[in-house]
């Protein structure tokens, strides 16, 4: 593993450049911990790719489409997915393709909770091939309102959730089960798309239910042809 800092965020990669894939999945510091457990469950079940965690300095905002108040705590979520996606597109793989020289390659963006969010938002963007939204807070206010009457730039989607993450007492919490099925329902003709059920609530085998989306979204791109 590599760790470089360009600009205003730092990454780590694994694997290999070479690959035809790459995956790009932001991350915390609890995500850094299940980092190597993820990996493993990936290639066990796949072929090669190129893996890079983009570490995020402050969640609530880098990974934010837009203001929204809090949904605990006092502290509102920011605006900046955009900025987020503008350094995806224009430093991160712009260096790592001349670092590497490699061209172009297929893009999965893949994350958990917040980033999973994050994820579905670029794939609205555009830009990448499969997205990957494991556990992903679809209860984010505005969210249904943006992907209605949008059609997402994007072949593949990966959708999942908890059993018991919308058995909960916040009430804003308590939407993400309603939320994610009507985000099911509204992709599933628009795009490959598949809603995964996993047990437990939101906090359990984060690393796991991220890895499962990401070798599911790499195994479609190769049975494809893509």
């Amino acid at each position: 593993m590599e760790r470089t800092e360009i600009g205003r965020f730092s990454f780590i990669t694994d694997g290999n450049p070479a690959s035809p894939v790459w995956v790009i999945q932001p991350m915390d510091d609890h995500d850094l911990e299940g980092m190597e457990k993820e990996l493993r469950y990936i290639r066990k079940r796949t072929g090669g790719f190129f893996f890079i965690a983009l570490l995020v300095n402050d969640w609530d905002d880098e990974l934010s489409p837009w203001d929204a108040p809090p949904a605990f705590g006092d502290r509102g979520f920011g605006h900046g997915a955009d900025d987020t996606l503008s350094y995806i597109f224009d430093v991160l793989l712009p260096y790592l393709r001349e670092k590497n020289g490699e061209a172009e390659k297929k893009l999965i963006l893949a994350g958990y909770s917040l980033a999973g969010l994050f994820a579905l938002y670029g794939g609205y963007r555009g830009g990448f091939d499969a997205v990957v939204g494991a556990s992903p807070s679809v209860w984010f206010e505005g969210f249904r309102d943006f992907v209605t009457g949008r059609d997402i730039k994007t072949g593949a989607v990966y959708l999942s959730l908890g059993n018991k993450e919308e058995k909960t007492r916040n009430p804003v919490m308590s939407r993400v089960g309603d939320e994610i099925r009507f985000l099911y329902d509204h992709l599933k003709d628009r795009a490959d798309c598949v809603l995964e059920w996993n047990e437990g609530n939101h906090f359990i085998d984060s690393d796991i239910r991220t890895g499962k989306g990401i070798a599911w979204a790499l195994k479609g791109l190769r049975d494809r042809g893509d």
